[in-house]
C-alpha cells in the first residue's frame, strides 16, 4: 500500500487504498544512469509500483502519491509514541467547551516558490477546497461533525492566529487538522471558476501532466521531474521551514528518487543489485534477504503487524444507471445475502494463507481498525471470526436457499450456477496469490471464481466510477484514530466502496439503497466522534467491529507484518508500522 505512511497526519491516518502496479522495463528504472550525469548529493533512492493518478493533493485518495513528501498540515502525529505535534503551526489551543481551536502560525513559512505561507492560506485552503461541496475530496468526509454531518467553520483572527469552530464537541477535532494545506496565490482563482461543464477549474489542476516547476509546495522537498513510468525526483525545498538544533535547514538530503518498478520481483533484483536503498520486505523474499543484511549492508526492520488491511469486498450496489443494473440482479442477490458472505468467509483458509503466502510472517485479521488502537477489539475479547470450516459454510449456504447440482456446483434457488469475477491489482505477487487460493478454497464449497488481475487504473476506475464489478481483493491502510475511517463507514463517503454512492462529478444513480447495518454502524462512528470518555469509546468501537465482522462488507484475510529492508549508511531511521521508513525524513542523514 514502498511504504503507505505518509509524512502529514490526514494522509498518513487516512484510508487509503493500496498500491497498483505499472509495467516498465529494469534499464528504464536504473539510477545509475541518473548518477553520471548529476553531481553527487546525499540521495535516497526507492520504488513505488505505479505512477501517481494526481499531483493535486486534495484529489488523491490513493496510493503512491507524492504528497508526504511535499505537503504538511498545522498538525502532525508521531507514529512512534501517537503525540501530536506542530508543523505548520507552532502551537493550539482548544476552548473550554471544545468547540473551538486556536492556532497560531510559525513566523516566517514560505511556499516553496519563496512566496509567504500565512494564515489566508490556510483559510483558504479549508474554506475554498476542502469544505467546498463542488470539490469532491475526501478530507471533507473526516472532517463532518456529528449526525447532521456538520462542517467547521473556520476564520482568520489576525495575521498568525486562525480559528476553527465545531457546532458541538468533536473528539477528533484537533486530529483532523492535519490537512495538506495548498496554496491560494496558486490555486485561489481556480476554484472561483468554472468551466464550460459548469464545473469548477480546480478539478483539472495539478494532474500528472502538470510541469514540475508549477507544483508549489510547503513540505520538505519539491517535485522536481517526473518521467512516466520511469520515475519521480524530489529535490530538497529551500524555503522548508525546519531547522536542527544547530540552526542547519532540514532535510539533509538533497535528493529523493523514486523509480515506478514493474513488480516486486524487479525492485528486489535492483535493491540485491544495490540500485535502490530500501525495499518492502514481502514474505515471500524475507529468508532470502534475511542471510543477506551483513553481506548486502542493510538490516530488516519489523515494525510488527501493519497498519493496512487485506480483504475481499462483494459488490452491495442495488442501483442502476440508465435503468441498467450496476450488478447482475442475479449476483446482487447472492451478494446481498449475509449468509452467503458469512459461507464464503468460512470457506477460505486464513491461516493455509499465511503459513504458505505470507511464510507466516503476520496474523490473522478480523477487524477494520488498527491493532495498535486503543480501541481495537480482539478476538479474546470477544470479536466474531471466521475460522476456516467448510462444512459450516456448506450449512449456511443451504439454510440460504442454495443448492447443489448433479455435478456438486452450488446454485441458486432458480437454478443458477453460483459463478462471480473477483478482480485485483495485476503484478502484486502476493495478492495474485490469496487471490488464487481463494478461487480453490470457494471451489471446494462449489462456488466458482474467475480470479482475474487487472492494470491498476482499469481496477480503481471500476472499483470508484464505474462500479462494473463483482467482487475486489485489496485493501486499506488504518491509523490509531478510528474516525480516520469515516469515509469508509458513511454512506456519503469516497470510500464506502462496497455500496458506493457517486461521488461529485460522476453519473448518477437510480435506486441507491443502504442497508439498517450499514446505517448503524455510521451511527456509531458518529457517536464515537462525540464521545470523550474511554471506557464507552470502547464500547462503541466494539460494537461497530462487531457489526462489520457479522454483516461482513469486508471479509478480512491476513495482516501482514510491517517489514522493510534499509541501507545502513542511513543514520536516524525510526521504524515503526505506523510511519514506516522514512516518517522523520528531515532528520534522515546518509552516513556515507
Amino acid at each position: 500500500m514502498t511504504s503507505q505512511k505518509i509524512l502529514n497526519f490526514t494522509k498518513r491516518f487516512f484510508l487509503l487504498i493500496t498500491i497498483g502496479f505499472i509495467s516498465i522495463t529494469i534499464t528504464a528504472c536504473n539510477p545509475t544512469k541518473l548518477k553520471t550525469n548529476a553531481a553527487q548529493v546525499p540521495q535516497l533512492v526507492t520504488s513505488i509500483l505505479s505512477d501517481p493518478k494526481t499531483f493535486n493533493a486534495a484529489l488523491s485518495s490513493e496510493s503512491p502519491n507524492i504528497f508526504g513528501y511535499t505537503y504538511e498540515g498545522l498538525l502532525t502525529q508521531n507514529p512512534i509514541d501517537g503525540k501530536i505535534e506542530g508543523a505548520l503551526a507552532e502551537s493550539w489551543k482548544i476552548s473550554p467547551d471544545k468547540t473551538k481551536i486556536t492556532f497560531t502560525m510559525r513566523e516566517g513559512l514560505k511556499w516553496s516558490d519563496g512566496q509567504p505561507l500565512t494564515v489566508d492560506d490556510v483559510v483558504f485552503t479549508y474554506n475554498d477546497i476542502y469544505l467546498n461541496e463542488n470539490i469532491p475530496t475526501d478530507t471533507r468526509d473526516v472532517l463532518r461533525v456529528g449526525k447532521n454531518r456538520k462542517l467547521p467553520t473556520v476564520r482568520k483572527i489576525d495575521n498568525r492566529r486562525v480559528e476553527f469552530s465545531v457546532p458541538e464537541p468533536f473528539r477528533p477535532f484537533l486530529l483532523n487538522t492535519g490537512a495538506s494545506i495548498l496554496p491560494a496565490h496558486i490555486l485561489g482563482k481556480s476554484v472561483k471558476t468554472k468551466n464550460k461543464d459548469g464545473k469548477v477549474e480546480f478539478l483539472n489542476k495539478w494532474g500528472v501532466d502538470t510541469p514540475p516547476e508549477e507544483i508549489i509546495v510547503n513540505g520538505p522537498y519539491k517535485l522536481e521531474r517526473y518521467d512516466t513510468s520511469q520515475r519521480i525526483i524530489f529535490r530538497r525545498n529551500p524555503y522548508y521551514w525546519r531547522k536542527d538544533a544547530q540552526g542547519k535547514p532540514q532535510p539533509y538530503i538533497e535528493r529523493i528518487i523514486w523509480q515506478i518498478v514493474e513488480s516486486t520481483d524487479t525492485s528486489l533484483l535492483q535493491f540485491r543489485s544495490g540500485d535502490l536503498d530500501s525495499i518492502s520486505v514481502s514474505p515471500d523474499y524475507f529468508s532470502l534477504l534475511k542471510v543477506q543484511e551483513k553481506q548486502g549492508n542493510f538490516k530488516i526492520y519489523n515494525g510488527g503487524p501493519s497498519s493496512s488491511t487485506s480483504f475481499i469486498s462483494f459488490n452491495l450496489n442495488k442501483g442502476k444507471r440508465k435503468n441498467q443494473p450496476l450488478v447482475d440482479p442475479i449476483k446482487s442477490k447472492w451478494f446481498n445475502n449475509v449468509q452467503f458472505r458469512q459461507a464464503v468467509a468460512y470457506a477460505i483458509d486464513r491461516q493455509t494463507m499465511l503459513n504458505n503466502t505470507f511464510r507466516g510472517l503476520g496474523t490473522p485479521q478480523n477487524s477494520p481498525i488498527s491493532v495498535q488502537s486503543p480501541y481495537f477489539l480482539s478476538p479474546e475479547k470477544g470479536l466474531k471470526v471466521y475460522n476456516y470450516n467448510p462444512e459450516k459454510a456448506k450449512e449456511l449456504l443451504l439454510k440460504a436457499g442454495f443448492q447443489y447440482n448433479e455435478k456438486n456446483l452450488l446454485v441458486d434457488d432458480q437454478g443458477n450456477e453460483v459463478r462471480f469475477a473477483l478482480l485485483t491489482n495485476a503484478g502484486n505477487k502476493i495478492r495474485e496469490s490469496m487471490g488464487s487460493q481463494i478461487k480453490q478454497d470457494l471451489s471446494k464449497i462449489g462456488i466458482q471464481v474467475d480470479f482475474t488481475p487487472l492494470a491498476w487504473n482499469t481496477f480503481i476506475d471500476k472499483l470508484s466510477n464505474t462500479l462494473d464489478w463483482d467482487a475486489c481483493l485489496i485493501g486499506l491502510t488504518g491509523g490509531l484514530e478510528p474516525n480516520d475511517g469515516a469515509n469508509v463507514w458513511s454512506p456519503e463517503g469516497g470510500l464506502h466502496m462496497f455500496n458506493q454512492k457517486p461521488q461529485a462529478g460522476q453519473k448518477p444513480i437510480e435506486g441507491w439503497e443502504v442497508a439498517d447495518w450499514e446505517k448503524k454502524i455510521n451511527e456509531l462512528y458518529i457517536q464515537g466522534a462525540q464521545e470523550f470518555d474511554e471506557a464507552k469509546l470502547k464500547e462503541i468501537y466494539g460494537e461497530s467491529q462487531q457489526l462489520t465482522q457479522e454483516y461482513l462488507p469486508f471479509i478480512y484475510l491476513v495482516n501482514s507484518y510491517s517489514l522493510s529492508a534499509i541501507r545502513n549508511r542511513f543514520q536516524g531511521i525510526q521504524y515503526s508500522a505506523l510511519g514506516g521508513a522514512f516518517w522523520n525524513i528531515h532528520e534522515i542523514k546518509v552516513t556515507k
